[in-house]
């Protein structure tokens, strides 16, 4: 049986491809789409501003932005985006 060519879906304008399972959250400080990547999805380390240490490459994380701004997008440790709201303003 031959191969189907099949063309990817073109992502609207705005829309990111991170790959994982999104949702929308509310929170006391707005409005969040939630995305969650696996090990696989995340070839280069990034900073976490909950804890302001490295998320290793190859490590399952969260990508959250506010629901207007797409570039905001940031990679948190799942468990500093979960007690984000129980942080001391300022303070880690």
């Amino acid at each position: 049986m031959g191969r189907r060519n099949r063309r990817e879906e073109v992502p609207e304008l705005g829309e990111i491809r991170l790959g994982g399972f999104r949702r929308s959250e509310t929170h006391s400080d707005g409005d969040w789409i939630v995305q969650q990547l696996t090990g696989t999805s995340a070839t280069k380390p990034y900073r976490c501003p909950g804890c302001d240490q490295e998320i290793a490459i190859g490590t399952p994380h969260v990508v959250a932005w506010r629901d207007s701004d797409v570039d905001g997008r940031r990679h948190w440790h799942k468990a500093c985006w979960g007690n984000r709201q129980n942080r001391r303003p300022g303070g880690r």
